[in-house]
């Protein structure tokens, strides 16, 4: 009888290594160089949106899809920077492109990250600092009422309750609240933080750096269906994956260099590439791989489908924010250009 017992306990440890490796295969798909020749099965549509009082696009990095369908994004206020316009960058959309409202004048310097929540709050980050503007998050409400703000204006700090230039937000199901800080290499806020829904601290991780873990301007999240958070570790050329306390399970680079991140509810992965270059030494150095939006799997990291730039040029081209709404459409956003797109299937 013991002989027998311990036989059935051999077994169900091989059986759950067996699984166990098969399951890490399934979810921890092996980093490979960015595929540049697969099929893009999606049409451009340029001039759908239309901005308040006819005026024209200035440079944008967010969009962002509400649950009721409504297209969110910025402008910034027709240049690249909101400091001393009186244009409000924050706008939303129906599908057909028609504004519906706007607002957010006279708060931002630089507009950054982007999130809209499950309630239709709207959040916005402020990447750049200027006088008492700046490094901040705003939650609003989808009337453009200011709901809360975390760090202080135009103190750029690596505190609890400071950002050295914040790129991105994101709201999980729970409630708590993550901020990715950091934009330009060598400001040494390299790091993720994270909030209860209150905006109370709750812990951080990250360094400056290229090991696990570490990022250099790390530039937009994104989470997925099992709750894990991904980041794109643009400078580093990588989109790393952690548990929400910050467990790091691994890094894919074939998405190419990561400026913005988007998944579906089928966990498919949209991977924004404004910036990758051939010029060696040069500002986004990433040999081998060109420009364009990457689509694949958040589940096992293969990539499928490819927009490609049609015109890469200069130090960010085509999208540097991405979006995708329930019919499937992409929406990218573009600093370069300065133009909303739509690429339809």
């Amino acid at each position: 009888m013991a002989k027998r017992v311990w036989s059935v306990f051999a077994l169900c440890v091989a059986l759950s290594a067996v699984l166990g490796v098969s399951q890490g295969r399934l979810y921890s798909q092996s980093s490979y160089s960015p595929p540049n020749d697969l099929p893009n099965p999606y049409k451009t549509v340029r001039d759908w949106a239309q901005l308040p009082d006819g005026r024209k696009w200035g440079s944008t990095a967010g969009v962002e899809i509400g649950p009721d369908g409504h297209i969110w994004a910025y402008d910034r206020c027709g240049a690249n920077n909101c400091a001393d316009s009186p244009l409000d960058p924050i706008v939303e959309f129906d599908p057909s492109g028609k504004t519906l409202r706007h607002f957010g004048a006279g708060l931002f310097v630089q507009p950054h990250g982007l999130f809209v929540d499950k309630d239709s709050n709207v959040w916005v980050t402020d990447a750049q600092g200027q006088g008492a503007k700046g490094h901040q998050v705003f939650k609003f409400s989808r009337e453009g009422k200011v709901l809360m703000t975390l760090g202080k204006a135009g103190v750029a700090g690596s505190g609890p309750d400071t950002f050295n230039q914040p790129t991105d937000v994101l709201v999980a199901p729970n409630g708590d609240i993550f901020v990715s800080s950091g934009h330009s290499p060598g400001y040494g806020d390299a790091r993720i933080v994270k909030f209860s829904s209150d905006g109370k601290f709750i812990k951080q991780w990250g360094t400056a750096g290229g090991d696990p873990g570490q990022f250099v301007g790390p530039h937009s999240l994104a989470m997925d269906s099992r709750g894990r958070l991904f980041v794109a570790d643009r400078t580093n050329n990588r989109i790393q994956i952690f548990d929400q306390d910050g467990k790091f399970i691994t890094a894919w680079k074939q998405f190419g260099r990561p400026s913005g991140l988007a998944i579906d509810k089928d966990d498919v992965l949209y991977v924004a590439d404004s910036e990758s270059s051939e010029k060696e030494g040069g500002y986004g150095y990433n040999p081998g791989c060109h420009r364009g939006i990457r689509i694949g799997s958040a589940r096992d990291g293969k990539v499928t489908a490819f927009i490609p730039d049609p015109d890469p040029k200069g130090g960010s081209s085509m999208a540097e924010g991405v979006a995708v709404d329930r019919q499937g459409n992409v929406y990218g956003a573009e600093v370069g250009p300065k133009d909303l797109k739509k690429y339809v299937k």
